[in-house]
């Protein structure tokens, strides 16, 4: 953390004094609960802001274990009396109002970890925000998100997915398989140390063995300082594809398990470091059958071209969320300090 926040600071001339840091890993869950509150009996019932806060505060009223906290509680939308699909019902007339509304909790002591890590290097956290939030925030565009579109961010460890539905969050997951488990094989499978292994698969690595010219080959370093070997191209295809249909696959089931098949008509937006590997939109094109494209950070003011890269897709989104941080003054806090 040091080292990085050193560079930032010799990068950009500017004095880093507090941070928002992400979170994400196995020990995320998302879950859905519903809301409702009766707007009190006067002349005129009209929804209020304090109204809000009620039912958002009864729909986040529940039981969970000692060991976890919620970390944000995300609106998916508002009823009211019979009126759905309403996304700010401040000023509405009516006698009842519902919510629905989405709740990502997680481990106390993993967020209370990162945080005293950052506070080590003498920084102060501003705010706690959930990985693949940031991402979405980072490389969706609005249309997509109100269409109704399917995030997922392949990390190393894991793969976070979030499904959005009329411009609002339905569903986060975590899958605990990511782009390590690729590396592995490829270790494995040409007998290569594992950060060989690594350069190999962003350098050569294709995700779809039909993708790959029977006249290409590759050098793959040999273990112990034994000599390296030169093998067909397609034989690093052939170890990457199966893992690879596997992890899609794993996440397609995760996502018809939802029940929301059918709302996802701006399909799959792949972001994170393993999405780079050539071939990944057809394959997951064929798996998804839907529309697939990899997920680059939008245009941001003063971005390095370096940075703009789905492996940055993260920490592009939390620099968003510090920007509309320091623009809004109503930014509502997400974090949670236990």
């Amino acid at each position: 953390i040091y080292k990085a926040i050193s560079s930032a600071e010799m990068v950009s001339g500017i004095k880093v004094e507090s941070v928002i840091a992400g979170v994400a890993g196995e020990h995320i869950k998302g879950l859905n609960n519903h809301g409702v509150v009766i707007i009190p009996n006067k002349r005129n019932r009209f929804v209020s802001q304090a109204d809000v806060r009620r039912v958002i505060n009864q729909a986040k009223d529940m039981e969970i274990p000692s060991d976890r906290s919620i970390l944000d509680v995300i609106p998916r939308e508002f009823i009211v009396n019979d009126q759905k699909g309403i996304k700010d019902p401040v000023g509405m007339a009516g006698s009842r109002l519902e919510v629905l509304i989405h709740i990502i909790t997680c481990s106390i002591t993993s967020v209370q970890n990162i945080v005293k890590a950052i506070e080590n290097v003498g920084l102060r956290v501003d705010d706690i925000v959930l990985q693949p939030l940031a991402s979405g925030d980072a490389v969706l565009e609005p249309d997509e998100r109100e269409l109704g579109v399917i995030l997922v961010d392949i990390g190393a460890g894991t793969t976070d997915i979030v499904i959005y539905v009329k411009g609002s969050i339905w569903h986060t997951g975590v899958i605990p398989i990511g782009g390590e488990q690729v590396t592995n094989d490829i270790a494995i499978g040409l007998r290569t140390p594992l950060p060989k292994a690594e350069e190999i698969k962003k350098s050569s690595g294709c995700a779809m063995v039909s993708m790959v010219n029977s006249d290409e080959f590759i050098e793959v370093p040999g273990v112990g300082g034994r000599k390296p070997r030169v093998l067909p191209k397609s034989a690093l295809a052939e170890i990457i594809e199966p893992r690879m249909e596997e992890i899609l696959e794993i996440i397609y089931k995760e996502i018809q398990s939802c029940g929301y098949k059918g709302m996802f008509p701006a399909g799959v937006v792949i972001t994170g470091g393993a999405s780079m590997l050539n071939g990944l939109t057809e394959l997951a094109e064929q798996v998804f059958d839907m529309p697939v494209r990899i997920g680059y950070p939008r245009e941001v003011k003063g971005l390095n071209e370096r940075v703009k890269d789905p492996i940055f897709a993260t920490g592009i989104g939390l620099v968003m969320n510090g920007i509309q941080r320091s623009e809004s003054k109503n930014y509502k806090k997400r974090n949670i300090r236990s």
